[in-house]
């Protein structure tokens, strides 16, 4: 059974469901999951992960994500999306590249946000989108999410270029739409390309056909990302065969005369646990007062 993540490029066309499902045929095993929806019409990054990585798919889908986005003035449609039924067009010839830049950059930082219809949240045990193809609109919360970048790449009007580094939870579409609305003229998403989740970028991804590949040229694996790689800027620490069956069990660890990264680790720091064979084992957080390792997630043992 293959054991990490594959840095996925979903192409338009497929829902993340579709990639899972493929994936599986693709990989041989039925253990997989996606880390974080992609709607059918978006494409980019989408990682996916197998075996005992599946652990990781919370810890993915709680990273910063970054989008290019074409945002389309003068229209606003059920979905957010140009792919949604037109609910008004208003006339956007007025708009100035000042005011459009004015009210792009008000949105850096945190705002509040309300989830759209459309979406796979769920309500009463229903998925919103499944209530919204039923035609009922249901009250939802306004939810806080950061922006922590916004960058108009380009512009000719009603058209503009955005990209995004934004929270998890954060729905572009309806940040288009409320850029559209704070304009006073409505907008929707044109086109949608996601080219980073925490650390895995678009440059690195790979298609399904290129997966197919690599599997018919039994080299699939090699292109299979590392658990430990979700969480590189965590330091690295090296268990004494002594203490590796305390480790496999998830014990405390108490450890003596640390060298290399370990000599940096602070306070209340979540460290990578390996044994004497460099297996990546489990994630520990350091308790500084009593010198003590505490597990927080278990991923491997002998």
């Amino acid at each position: 059974m293959l054991d990490g993540i594959f840095n996925v490029y979903k192409e338009k066309g497929y829902t993340s469901h579709d990639v899972v499902a493929k994936l599986r045929g693709i990989a041989g095993q039925r253990k997989i999951g996606h880390t974080g929806t992609l709607d059918p019409d978006a494409e980019g990054v989408l990682p996916v992960c197998l075996g005992k990585a599946t652990k990781v798919c919370g810890v993915l889908t709680d990273k910063s994500k970054t989008y290019r986005a074409v945002l389309l003035l003068g229209r606003r449609t059920d979905t957010q999306d140009i792919s949604g039924a037109c609910l008004e067009e208003r006339d956007a010839s007025g708009l100035t590249p000042e005011d459009v830049e004015r009210a792009v950059k008000s949105f850096l930082g945190d705002y509040m946000q309300t989830p759209p219809m459309y979406s796979a949240l769920k309500v009463g045990g229903k998925k919103l989108y499944e209530l919204a193809r039923e035609g009922k609109t249901v009250e939802r919360k306004a939810r806080k999410v950061q922006i922590h970048r916004i960058e108009i790449q380009k512009m000719e009007l009603p058209r503009v270029w955005l990209e995004v580094e934004c929270s998890k939870g954060t729905y572009i579409r309806t940040l288009c739409d409320d850029i559209g609305e704070m304009l006073g003229v409505g907008g929707c998403m044109e086109e949608l390309l996601r080219t980073r989740v925490g650390n895995f970028r678009i440059e690195d991804s790979l298609k399904l056909s290129d997966l197919q590949q690599y599997r018919d040229t039994g080299a699939l694996a090699e292109h299979l990302i590392p658990v430990d790689r979700v969480f590189e800027t965590c330091p690295r620490v090296d268990v004494p065969r002594y203490l590796e069956a305390l480790l496999y069990n998830g014990n405390p660890l108490r450890l003596q005369g640390q060298t290399g990264e370990a000599t940096q680790i602070k306070d209340g720091d979540v460290v990578r646990m390996y044994d004497c064979s460099g297996r990546f084992i489990a994630l520990y957080r350091y308790q500084q007062k009593s010198n003590l390792y505490k597990n927080e997630k278990m991923f491997f043992s002998p």
